[in-house]
């Protein structure tokens, strides 16, 4: 693999994190929802079996004429400044290993170099043979790293037809609050073959309670379901009769699908100390605010939330408590005001307490992109001149 374009993607993985490559490194993250079954791919009559030792073991082979999914990707080379032949002759096993072992806690730079790589609409490796196997690991990541936009944008590039692609699909719809729409979807494509579960959430989602309720007595009776799943999908279905019984224990893992029918029975989760991905679900308007000021603060810290989402949020209406994230709020929303009125003096006596607080919080980067450039026109001294400085 001594090619140019390999070195250079191998060293923009390394750069942006430091990977750990994982020892049995997989596409699939483990807190997805079984909402769909792959069936396994059967071998065509008369096809010969493989036999190893014919072929040197360095011989790459590839479907020629044939688009692969690896190549889908958001951003164009002249968007994303790297190459269309980005991997070179590197082999997709040992790539995937890479992106799937890519750690998320890199600095915020290094994140958003980490984002254009896994965006990038580059040529797939030479031996990818039309499998996609580095678009799942692409997406798998961004799902890890709680970029569910982007990962939404990427299934949406390559097509989204596969039964893998929907399954991540659908639990970005469990979080982000648009599950009729996957539902719908889900009931218009007979090749995708929703499991029990799925099924059940849908056609309650419809309304179709008869056929829901149906459909459980039928995996019920087959043992389609675990028993968790039952017991979780029998108060889904008719919570009334568990009145005055204890709360269900949370399954390991939690997944979208279990996080949502959890919170329809009134059992809801906190979504902090779950994956980052589940803190999306505490931005949708059912959410206290609290709630959604917390889990805004985790998707900024991590670099998957646009600032100016952030202060959206941080300025949607004013505390009606004070300590911990209220004083934050209060101070944010005390400069904000205050960088609105352009008035030095008031900017100025307004920056130290909130820079404080915003670095308690480790939101310092979005606090520098949002304020950064109206700060330093206002020709500030003293100590907030030197914050001034520190947030250019």
């Amino acid at each position: 693999m001594g090619n140019r374009q390999l070195r250079t993607a191998l060293f923009l993985l390394a750069l942006a994190g430091g990977p750990a490559v994982a020892e049995e490194p997989l596409s699939a993250i483990d807190w997805l929802s079984k909402s769909v079954t792959t069936p396994a791919a059967a071998q065509r009559p008369n096809e010969p079996a493989a036999v190893e030792g014919a072929l040197p073991s360095d011989v790459t082979v590839s479907v020629l004429g044939k688009s692969s999914p690896d190549a889908a990707g958001v951003l164009a080379p002249r968007v994303s400044g790297l190459p269309a032949n980005l991997w070179g002759l590197g082999r997709t096993d040992e790539i995937v290993a890479l992106v799937s072992g890519e750690r998320t806690d890199a600095l915020p730079a290094l994140k958003g170099l980490l984002l254009r790589l896994l965006l990038a609409q580059v040529d797939a490796p030479a031996d990818s043979g039309g499998k996609g196997a580095l678009l799942l690991a692409r997406i798998d990541k961004l799902l890890d790293m709680g970029a569910l936009d982007e990962a939404e944008a990427l299934i949406e590039a390559a097509g989204g037809g596969s039964a893998a692609l929907f399954r991540r699909r659908f639990d970005v719809a469990m979080l982000t609050g648009t599950e009729d729409t996957a539902c719908a979807e889900l009931g218009q494509k007979p090749d995708l073959a929703p499991t029990f579960p799925a099924r059940i959430f849908c056609l309650a989602r419809s309304g179709d309670w008869s056929a829901a309720a149906l459909s459980l007595r039928t995996a019920q009776a087959l043992n389609y379901v675990t028993p968790a799943e039952d017991a979780l999908l029998s108060r889904f279905l008719d919570p009334d009769l568990y009145e005055g019984e204890p709360p269900l224990e949370p399954p390991t893992p939690v997944t979208p699908l279990v996080w949502r029918m959890l919170e329809a029975i009134g059992e809801g989760l906190p979504t902090q100390g779950l994956p980052l991905a589940f803190s999306h679900a505490e931005l949708r308007d059912t959410a206290g605010w609290k709630a959604q000021i917390e889990a805004a603060e985790r998707l900024a810290r991590a670099s998957v939330m646009p600032p100016n989402a952030l202060l959206g949020i941080y300025t949607a209406r004013s505390p009606a408590a004070s300590g911990g994230v209220w004083d934050r709020v209060e101070a944010f929303q005390r400069f904000d005001a205050a960088v609105s009125s352009g008035e030095a003096d008031a900017v100025a006596a307004q920056l130290p307490r909130v820079w404080a607080a915003m670095s308690q919080a480790e939101l310092e980067v979005p606090f520098a992109t949002l304020y950064a450039e109206p700060v330093a026109r206002l020709g500030l001294s003293g100590e907030a001149a030197a914050i001034s400085f520190r947030l250019s």
